[in-house]
């Protein structure tokens, strides 16, 4: 279709035909205010605070869902339009619980910064309010009705991107409310605690379980050794919290930060990460060898283990394909598991002298450290899991000056890391970690590929394929010659479910998948900073793709310190110890 050209103001824009009044005033640099849309998801209309005028409409209009037409003239400072917005967000406030002092949004509230530049000092419309629910039923999140504005985002991520659809819009009028059905808690439903919800809620409606007390309980006991793990995300999205640009790399500043809260070591999940490689690389070549030499029947393909959310989507609504999915615990429990027992033995402390805290991109990951199987150390292997935002609220109640920190390393020895752990953050970030193992135990060779990067699999596209022939392989590899070894990458669970419906169809060929919960992946998680669109995601990609190719040692199996603790501890990838510490089971949930 071709383009149309209209007037934003007195700015003239020229937009695809199929282009909202929103679309428009943002490519002609107008802003205009929303509450319920969201880019490239949903658009309904449904607060009204993006009314505009339009030249010969009887009513203002909401732009995110009006098309444009040639000639149209459109207008979004007018009086009417200001009288009509503020109106509009009144009537939010006088329904919504205004304890902006105490409230975990504040100064991070789309509706308050609203208000503020609508030059709204009291309220004029009071009265009854909307019954309130405060469900603190799951492990990772809170919702509290009283907060709600009705916007629907929440269930947009919910049904749409996740395709998950454990909140609804329900009742009419003054008796709405959104949640589970029947008003139920999440506990009770299909929910996989992603938090996409809470990344998108423009207020505090939905928001992860703030466990920040917890911490700073466990920093102030004198018999507990504190050690911290932070995710590869976390190095480009924490600067957010402190004004950085998206996908600013802030890996020295972060470090320093955590030792001045007072842990006793601060660590990298991505050392686990390069754990996660070799114990999962190794379980992929387990299964292939089996299948084509051995002649056993086994679960193929093979899908990555280290995103929680998906982990529970599949034991809810995949259990017929539970055997496909690795063995690997994620690199947060792999690294709970070792720091209380190879760590701890180093210290000559007991395993529940060590408490392990993770800082991690992830809402899921709060809920996977609560599993009744993540305790092969002999105590719960991850003691409390803080979100990025979480250690952007602790590190300002601290009173540190982010910004002024100077740049410090991790600690030794769960501290080092190679650059395929840093991607572990991205989409396609894990299986292109696996195969730079892979592909050199088998043959010998580093993958064939500009800067070790895998194209086909990389970027926002939702689903991604690759295949790659392996040649000239090693001796006890033989059987892999000129296999064309086929892998997948799926993030968001929507994008997972085409993925997966294939294989239950026996319609893939595949014999590797990655799929990763969130849109982007782990840089893309329901903890990280708001608010987390395509551009922020890109952003931060580009930053881990960095922090990667900045590293000397760029392949998990080349990890020195990797290498100790197989020889010190574990033994060997897939040997008895590391498989009672690394690896778990999962088992089918019963959907309500």
């Amino acid at each position: 279709m071709s383009d149309v050209k209209l007037r934003i103001d007195d700015t003239e824009v020229s937009v695809p035909a199929e282009s909202t009044i929103l679309d428009a005033a943002k490519k002609a640099r107008v802003k205009i205010p929303t509450l319920c849309h969201l880019e490239g998801v949903q658009a309904i209309g449904a607060c009204r605070v993006c009314l505009v005028e339009v030249e010969g409409a009887r009513t203002l209009l909401p732009s995110c869902v009006t098309p444009v037409r040639e000639g149209m003239q459109v207008w979004t400072r007018t009086r009417r339009v200001r009288n009509a917005r503020r109106t509009v967000v009144e009537l939010l406030l006088s329904d919504h619980d205004g304890d902006c002092q105490t409230c975990e949004r504040n100064d991070d509230c789309e509706l308050q910064a609203l208000a503020r530049e609508l030059g709204i000092r009291e309220l004029r419309y009071t009265g009854e309010t909307s019954r309130r629910i405060v469900d603190r039923s799951t492990p990772a999140l809170v919702r509290d009705t009283a907060k709600c504005i009705l916007c629907r985002r929440c269930v947009a991520a919910c049904c749409e991107v996740q395709g998950v659809g454990a909140l609804f819009p329900q009742g009419r009028g003054f008796s709405s409310v959104i949640g589970p059905a029947f008003c139920a808690d999440l506990d009770s439903v299909a929910c996989v605690q992603c938090g996409q919800c809470a990344a998108v809620c423009p207020v505090g409606a939905i928001s992860e379980l703030d466990q920040i007390d917890e911490v700073w309980s466990l920093l102030d006991d004198p018999e507990k050794h504190v050690v911290v793990q932070t995710a590869p995300a976390i190095r480009a999205a924490l600067g957010e919290c402190f004004g950085y640009p998206p996908g600013t790399l802030v890996t020295g500043k972060m470090v320093a930060a955590l030792r001045r809260l007072g842990f006793d070591a601060v660590f990298d999940t991505n050392f686990a990460a390069d754990l996660t490689i070799m114990e999962e690389g190794s379980e992929l070549l387990a299964r292939l060898k089996k299948a084509l030499v051995d002649e056993q029947k086994v679960a193929l393909p093979q899908f990555t283990s280290c995103s929680p959310g998906w982990i529970k989507y599949a034991e809810y609504f995949y259990p017929d394909l539970l055997a496909n999915i690795s063995t690997c615990k994620s690199p947060q429990q792999m690294f709970g598991a070792v720091a209380k027992t190879y760590y701890a033995d180093k210290l000559g402390k007991r395993p529940e002298d060590i408490a392990v805290v993770s800082i991690m991109p992830c809402t899921a990951k709060k809920f996977e450290a609560q599993r009744a199987e993540m305790n092969d150390s002999g105590v719960r292997d991850v003691d409390v899991v803080l979100t990025t935002r979480e250690l952007g609220r602790m590190i300002r109640q601290s009173g540190v000056d982010f910004r002024s920190l100077p740049d410090e390393e991790m600690d030794a020895p769960l501290g080092l890391s190679t650059g395929a752990a840093d991607i572990f953050a991205n989409t396609g970030g894990v299986m292109e970690a696996a195969l730079r193992t892979v592909y050199e135990i088998v043959t010998g060779r580093p993958l064939p590929f500009d800067n070790l990067h895998i194209e086909p699999i990389a970027g926002l596209e939702g689903v991604k394929e690759a295949a790659l022939t392996l040649e000239s392989c090693k001796p006890e590899w033989s059987f892999l010659e000129g296999v064309e070894v086929k892998v997948a990458v799926a993030h968001g669970l929507t994008n997972a479910r085409k993925i997966l419906d294939k294989v239950r169809a026996g319609e893939s060929d595949h014999h590797f998948i990655e799929i990763m919960t969130c849109p982007g992946g782990c840089i893309g998680g329901g903890g990280q900073p708001r608010m987390t669109d395509d551009a922020v995601r890109a952003a931060r990609i580009k930053a881990i793709y960095l922090e990667d190719e900045g590293k000397k040692l760029r392949k998990s199996h080349e990890n020195p310190d990797l290498q100790k603790l197989y020889a010190d501890f574990l033994g060997e990838p897939l040997g008895e110890k590391s498989h009672k510490l690394l690896h778990t089971h999962y088992e089918e949930r019963a959907r309500v």
